[in-house]
């Protein structure tokens, strides 16, 4: 039966597209944008948006299992046309902090909110938690490149950042392996590291010597809140506080789901050094 992957042309739905169609499976991309997707030959095309619901019906026609991109806004309207089109099972990419929200105000969900959507909708259902993504860490390329200091607060946060690749692997083998159904799976990067250290890894791949600085909390939220809004610079710079105060540590489901080890920040790090030079 055939797989929809939402969100494809984005960080993970491209790379689970090519790993899906790497495996043989029937493919159905989700996108606004075929061509910029490039995506590979035999792939069919649905022309669509998670966030213009009116385009679901027709995306979802014939689908057995859904490969969900997170939308909290829009998730009830996901919903409602799955239902309609009988879509049986739906892999939600979620997130880490998906449990601590659910203790929280029901006001400040996102994870968690897409979560119950889908389990209240009756589908069966496997969420995919990774935490922090490396690629997150090319918002420094700028300061990197043009003062050669990146700047960010809690010092000590201790984060284990995820490969996007190892989550569209990890994504493939769930939805091709029925097993892991109504699992809630926790997925990070090898290691523990601390922004600094990830600083230092950064400039042994350009051969730069780069600075560190943390910076104060309220000074973060004064540089952030124009551009993202106070509820997003705040709920950011309450995730590097939780790091600090709980440093996070690796989970063994990149190695266990793929039989062999999750990339290492080092290696992304070299892999993306022209980014950063």
């Amino acid at each position: 039966m055939t797989i929809l992957v939402t969100g494809a042309t984005g960080s993970v739905g491209r790379l689970l597209v090519d790993e899906l169609v790497t495996a043989g499976a029937p493919v159905r991309a989700l996108t606004n944008h075929p061509i910029r997707a490039a995506l590979p030959d035999g792939v069919e095309v649905a022309r669509g948006y998670l966030g213009k619901p009116a385009t679901l019906s027709a995306a979802l026609a014939g689908v057995d299992t859904v490969y969900l991109a997170p939308l909290p806004a829009y998730v009830d309207d996901f919903v409602r046309c799955a239902q309609d089109a009988g879509v049986r099972r739906v892999v939600v990419l979620s997130g880490e902090p998906a449990e601590y929200e659910a203790q929280g105000d029901p006001s400040t969900w996102h994870y968690h909110r897409i979560e119950r959507a889908i389990e209240a909708g009756g589908f069966e259902w496997t969420f995919l938690r990774p935490g922090q993504f490396m690629n997150n860490t090319l918002d420094w390329a700028e300061s990197i490149k043009s003062t050669g200091v990146v700047r960010t607060p809690y010092a000590g946060a201790v984060q284990t950042p995820i490969d996007l690749g190892d989550i569209a692997a990890v994504a493939r083998v769930v939805l091709l392996d029925e097993s892991y159904t109504g699992q809630k799976l926790m997925m990070s990067g090898p290691e523990g590291l601390t922004a600094p250290e990830q600083v230092s890894q950064i400039a042994a791949a350009i051969g730069r010597e780069l600075k560190y600085e943390e910076l104060p909390p309220q000074a973060y939220l004064d540089r952030l809140t124009p551009l993202i809004g106070p509820e997003t610079a705040q709920w950011l710079l309450d995730g590097f506080r939780m790091m600090a105060e709980h440093p996070m540590t690796p989970e063994p489901t990149v190695p266990q789901l793929l039989a062999r080890p999750a990339r290492t920040y080092r290696e992304w790090a070299a892999a993306n050094a022209n980014t950063f030079r």
